[in-house]
Order: C-alpha cells, then structure tokens, then sequence
C-alpha cells in the first residue's frame, strides 16, 4: 500500500509548488497486515490447517486485508511510528504529519520506516491511486487521465461525439411518476467512479452533484445525463489542476447559489472555491438541507459554508507555519446578502439565519476575512450551482487554472 499522500493532498501541493518542496513517495508492503487489532475478531480455520476439534476458531491479533477494521487498526500503528520518530499530528488534518526541521528529513524518515515495515522506494511523486502528478518549472500538475481514458473504454464510450459541457443548460432533471427506470447498479457504478474522478476535476463537481441525487431510483434521463458528462470528458480526458508560483500566500474564496434551483423540492443549491497562493485547492457543490425562502437567505447559508472552509484553511496553514497576515476574502455576487452579514441590526427577516448571522458577524468584526462584491459575470462558483453556457464555462475555467498539459498547442 502507497502512503504518504497525506501530506501531497490538494490543500498541500499549493505550498509545494511556491516553495518548491520536493514530493517523496514510499510504498509500504501489505501495509494493512500491520495493523494491531484492539477488537476481538474471530475467523474460521484456513484452509489446510487439520484440527481435531470442531467448532474451532481463530482469534485475530492482527488485521487482514478486507477486514473492516483493517485501514482504522494500520492508521493506528502508522500515527504511532510517526509519533515515535518526532512528527506532530496535524489538528487540522489527522492525516497529515509535521516536523520542523532542516536537513535530510526524508532519507532519515525512510531508515527509520525501514526498520518497522518493509519499504520501497518509489522515488518522485508521479502516480498514486489514479492520480497523475506532474512537476516541471511552471508548477505541479494533477489530472486523472488514464483514469478518464480507462473509464470511457470500460464504458465504450472512447469513441463518443464530444461535448462542450458536462450538463446542459436548463435542465429539469428530478424525479417524476412516469420516469422510466434504468439499470440502478450500473448508473450506481459509474457514478461513483464519477465522484473520485471531480477530486481533480472541479470543472464536473456541479453535474456529478446533480446526478448522485438519484442513486436509489435513477431513470434513463438520469443515465443520459451521466453519459453527457462522459462525453464532455472525451472532449479533454487530460484536464486537471496546476499548481504554480505566485509569490503570496492569500486566501480566498468564491461563494455563490442557485435559489429553488431544484425541481423536486425546490432547495436551493451552494458552492465554493477556496484559493490559497492563488492556487485553487477546494470547491463543493451541494444541495442545501432545507428551502431558502430568498435567493438573499439561499447565498447567506452558502457563504457560511464557504467562511467554514476558509476558517479552516487558516488554521491548517498556521501549523503549517504560515499564518496568515492579510485578511480573507469571500467574494459574493449578492448585496442582499453582504448587507444582511455587515448589518449589526436584528431584523425579523433574519431570524431563521440567526445563528449563521451572529458566527459570521463575530469574524467580520475581527476582521479576519471581508465580503467583495464580484459581478455576476465575474463570479466563478457559478460553474458549481447551475448549468451555464459553454462560453461562461470555459471561461471561468481558464481563471480557475484547469488547463490540459496533453492539449495539442
């Protein structure tokens, strides 16, 4: 089992990439197996092994691959030789392990993993689990390409008509009495392979939002809509994120919503991309839990999301070292919204967003981030709350830096 890419996650290779931080990657042999167990957990004889008693069991100590316990029982025993070595479990991230130390850390790292488990060398960072890694001078680069590629040939779709976007627009995709059902596990299978594919493409997050709303009950215009967003892959199977030298450390953040955009129930959807270095690092697009009863309330409850996220960006760049000294911003393209968090007067229309309206008051009062507007136009968490136009799109995806480094120049 590969590792240490907890520490080369997306909120990470930002930092990498402005201060050129080299990406080590080590492979630990049946990892799972070294797990210890603290649970009793019993299994039946193997095979091969005679026992003259009947009803026998075995009691296991360790953990085995494709028990249940297993990933939480080898994180364990990793937590602890990371500990024992002098790393500090991030706060932030419990996947993620610090030391703050100059010198040869990662050849010191992998004598002393050597002598706890058996390791290999894997040398620079360059494929793990899927995920393509790419570094030259002008940054690093992720993508998913071979993923997308092996995808669409399983799917026979590789020779496809393209298209221009992942889901068309003004689409009223929802569940109806006449729908006519489809092939529930396989639109299940493909839209799971769908989810772990948008960690790298951001430019799918809203379609594949959409689509994993009708997992239990979908219906052939469901798996139509899962087929255009294979066909808009087709269209770039190479695209993906860089990340790139900008000389800062800022935080920012789009956040944005479709009010009653949701045809069944009428809820409205939120989204947000976080930016650190000028890198784009997170984005989520998600329905909302309840109905807004205003596009100004459906932005407030999205901002509060987003607010969230740079909170704990903030905080995960502090142990990192790197606190922050400028203020965070959240772009908005709702004044309603801005003047409803900078209002310090209750008003009754406001009641039912009380408390996301006290918690965002108290952060802008100590003036850790701040609301610009941005022009609707502008405002680049629309690709993550509704379908646009290809132009708007495709725009909007140049200003995120998802490029394509196999793209034909």
């Amino acid at each position: 089992m590969q590792m240490d890419l907890s520490s080369d996650t997306r909120q990470d290779l930002w930092q990498k990439a402005n201060l050129d931080w080299p990406l080590h990657q080590f492979d630990v042999k049946n990892a799972f197996l070294h797990g210890e167990l603290t649970e009793e957990v019993y299994m039946d004889i193997p095979p091969g092994y005679n026992t003259t008693q009947t009803g026998t069991v075995c009691r296991l100590r360790k953990a085995l691959c494709g028990l249940k316990q297993s990933p939480r029982a080898w994180f364990g025993r990793f937590t602890m030789v990371m500990k024992n070595n002098g790393f500090k479990q991030c706060n932030s991230d419990h996947t993620l392990f610090l030391k703050h130390r100059k010198g040869k850390e990662i050849s010191q790292l992998q004598d002393y993993l050597a002598t706890e488990f058996e390791m290999k060398d894997l040398g620079g960072l360059k494929y793990f689990l899927g995920i393509e890694v790419a570094r030259s001078q002008q940054g690093i680069f992720l993508s998913q390409r071979k993923y997308v590629l092996d995808l669409l040939t399983d799917t026979g779709m590789l020779d496809c008509k393209p298209a221009d976007t992942p889901i068309v627009q003004n689409h009223h995709l929802g569940e109806y009495p006449d729908q006519v059902p489809t092939n529930k596990e396989r639109y299940q299978r493909l839209v799971g392979r769908l989810i772990y594919l948008s960690h790298t493409r951001p430019d799918i997050a809203y379609a594949v939002s959409v689509v994993s709303q009708f997992m239990h009950s979908p219906s052939e215009d469901h798996m139509n809509a899962v087929l255009r967003i294979l066909r808009y892959l087709k269209s770039a199977p190479g695209k993906g994120l860089m990340f790139s030298k900008h000389g800062h450390l800022n935080i920012d953040g789009y956040s944005d919503a479709d009010w009653a955009g949701n045809v069944t129930d009428r809820k409205s959807t939120s989204g947000y991309f976080t930016f650190v270095g000028g890198n784009l690092v997170t984005w989520r697009s998600k329905k909302q839990n309840v109905v807004a009863l205003s596009s100004a309330e459906a932005e407030f409850r999205g901002m509060t999301k987003g607010i969230c996220e740079l909170l704990w960006l903030r905080k995960l760049l502090t142990e990192l070292g790197y606190k922050p000294t400028s203020t965070m911003n959240l772009f908005c393209d709702n004044k309603a919204a801005i003047a409803i968090a900078q209002n310090p007067v209750q008003h009754d229309r406001t009641k039912h967003v009380e408390v996301d309206r006290h918690f965002i008051k108290q952060k802008l009062e100590a003036k850790v981030f701040q609301f610009p507007f941005v022009k609707s136009e502008d405002q680049l968490a629309d690709i993550l709350t509704k379908a646009i136009s290809s132009k708007a799109f495709h725009n909007s995806l140049d200003q995120l830096g998802i490029g394509d480094i196999y793209a034909p120049t």
